[in-house]
């Protein structure tokens, strides 16, 4: 890259697709921003693998959900490297199998908070610092969404689907609203992809279980989804905005 390095924060980066967009970010030339919630280790791990390979990274701690953990990390972000070029918004949570009927309040608040209100919240202080109305030089942000949000999870996680189906219509609608301001704003889709977010569900064979509904026939991998994102955030995609895109072999 030309000038100085475009500078990336992904939340939930320190482990599965947060952490293959990580890498590929690095590998692309970005400095990144590696946000975790809790596991300290991993995220460490991630920042010692990209700098061992010549790239600038550092972990920043902190809790979507929680607005003073947002605004302590987007500020940790400000002091590193200046200014902000990317955001992806990662960080999510999925609870274990359970129809609606039998889902406490406290997952529900649990799972809108972290899914739903962490992304929009991370969003707005990054328009804050990007948009040319507050006078910045403009740039990206990809949510991370699920094809959830189409299928609906009946029986499993109907949570989770409606808190991705916010996702969507929150993409689309700030795309609209800083279009002129230098800011695309698009969202991926995974389908069933190989992470460690199935075992944190109670399912951690559930890519082999249900590779058989998945048109290709297999789950994806972190890397598939990485390759998306990093492409919406480059000049290729330059028109590129609103964009919902499904990379779920074809579920």
């Amino acid at each position: 890259m030309s000038g100085a390095a475009k500078s990336i924060l992904v939340t939930g980066g320190s482990r599965g697709i947060g952490a293959a967009i990580c890498r590929l970010a690095a590998e692309r030339g970005y400095r990144v921003a590696v946000n975790y919630a809790s596991n300290a280790g991993a995220a460490e791990e991630l920042v010692a693998e990209i700098t061992a390979k010549g790239g600038d990274a550092f972990a920043v701690k902190g809790d979507v959900g929680s607005e003073t953990d947002v605004l302590a990390m987007f500020s940790a972000v400000d002091s590193r490297f200046g200014s902000l070029d990317a955001l992806v918004n990662n960080a999510g949570i999925v609870d274990v199998k359970a129809r609606v009927d039998e889902m406490a309040l406290s997952r529900l608040e649990r799972m809108m908070r972290v899914n739903v209100i962490g992304s929009m919240l991370c969003a707005r202080e990054a328009v804050k610092r990007m948009s040319t109305r507050h006078g910045g030089k403009g740039g990206a942000i990809v949510n991370i969404s699920s094809v959830a949000a189409v299928l609906g999870s009946p029986g499993e996680y109907v949570d989770y689907a409606a808190s991705k189906g916010a996702i969507d219509s929150f993409t689309v609608g700030l795309s609209k609203e800083v279009a002129l301001e230098g800011i695309r704003v698009n969202a991926v889709r995974p389908g069933i992809v190989d992470t460690e977010i199935h075992a944190s569900g109670g399912q951690p064979d559930r890519v082999e279980r249900m590779k058989g509904v998945v048109p290709m026939g297999r789950g994806g991998t972190a890397e598939e989804i990485a390759n998306t994102v990093l492409w919406l955030l480059s000049n290729e995609a330059s028109y590129a905005t609103g964009a919902l895109v499904n990379i779920s072999g074809g579920r």
